[in-house]
């Protein structure tokens, strides 16, 4: 079987942030994990060319998809594998968007991500078979898509035990209107100021309602806290880069200022460069003892508490709100500053 694999600039050794702008690209043979995917594939299989776009072209044009499956079909294409995307948003989103536009073109494809990837719901009725949630995890990710590209070979289709994510079950279900009549209905509540009645109810993040302002800040305690992953040089507490199942605490007191290199994001959901060169700019801590010497704020909180927010669960995000919010209270903090990327 001949096949065209997609990666994103980044796997394909093009660069990082810096290079997710550019566009449609196609490169002989294998690069990046598609090496490894030739070497798990074997003589049955070959890789015949590797299509490449940046991260945010692929995301944010609307003729990316097109370009790329024009590219493959171009290659002689008899199976189009995008990724893995673990849990890359803008990449999964881009793998999720060629995937489908292959099989309305009735090119089989395949895409391999995490199951909680942003983009897997874009992939529509094409096969996803679940990667790692990191790069850390690309063997036994590639392994899982080198059974099941052998699989999808012979013709048969791909089930949950062959690593293919499931898809929520539609259940019908027997009503006493017909839809149109439904829907008149409801238009009518809506005009007569029903705002919460739906058939179809979607999910959505908490509305959180701002407390209200303090009153004399000048004699408030002040924390910082934040979800960039900032800790100290070395992460010698292994704060995850993404994902995150736990929260950590560093002292500040008598520190002024977070110094390039004894400081350092592990965000893995960025370039953390230019904020690792000043980690100020991810959490504030000069700008806050400046506040504080002023007199704007009355004192600053000994300790900032951290995460990383990417690709955490909602749920677990929402679980460290509370908990922060029960520390600070303890602590006498009556506002707290959260810098998030």
């Amino acid at each position: 079987m001949r096949i065209v694999h997609y990666v994103n600039q980044f796997y394909a050794g093009l660069g990082g942030e810096e290079a997710a702008g550019i566009g449609p690209r196609v490169l002989e043979g294998t690069v990046g994990p598609g090496r490894l995917l030739a070497h798990l594939l074997g003589d049955a299989h070959q890789i015949v060319a590797t299509i490449v776009c940046g991260d945010d072209y692929a995301a944010s044009t609307a003729t990316a998809a097109p370009e790329l499956l024009g590219m493959a079909q171009d290659a002689g294409a008899e199976l189009l594998v995008a990724g893995p995307a673990f849990g890359s948003g803008r990449y999964g989103l881009a793998c999720a968007r060629l995937v489908a536009a292959a099989h309305a073109a009735g090119l089989p494809a395949l895409a391999a991500m995490h199951p909680d990837n942003p983009g897997i719901t874009d992939a529509g009725a094409v096969p996803v078979v679940a990667a790692g949630a990191t790069s850390r995890q690309m063997r036994p990710t590639l392994q899982t898509v080198a059974a099941a590209i052998a699989k999808l070979a012979t013709g048969a289709a791909l089930t949950v035990a062959d690593g293919r994510v499931a898809r929520a079950a539609r259940i019908g279900r027997l009503v006493e209107q017909r839809a149109a009549a439904r829907a008149v209905e409801l238009v009518l509540r809506r005009l007569a100021g029903e705002r919460e009645l739906t058939e179809v109810p979607v999910g959505g993040f908490d509305a959180v309602v701002p407390s209200a302002p303090i009153d004399k800040a000048a004699s408030a305690t002040v924390a910082l806290v934040t979800e960039a992953a900032v800790v100290p040089a070395g992460n010698p507490d292994r704060l995850e880069s993404a994902r995150a199942t736990r929260w950590l605490r560093y002292p500040i007191e008598g520190i002024d200022s977070l110094a390039a290199g004894e400081w350092e994001s592990v965000d893995g959901g960025f370039a953390t460069t230019a904020a690792n060169a000043d980690p100020n700019r991810l959490l504030p801590l000069d700008a806050a003892r400046t506040l504080e010497r002023e007199g704007a704020i009355g004192r600053l909180h000994t300790e900032f508490l951290v995460t990383v927010g990417n690709g955490t669960q909602v749920a677990t995000a929402r679980r460290f709100g509370v908990e922060w919010a029960a520390e600070l209270r303890k602590a006498g903090v009556q506002a707290a500053i959260l810098t998030a990327t």
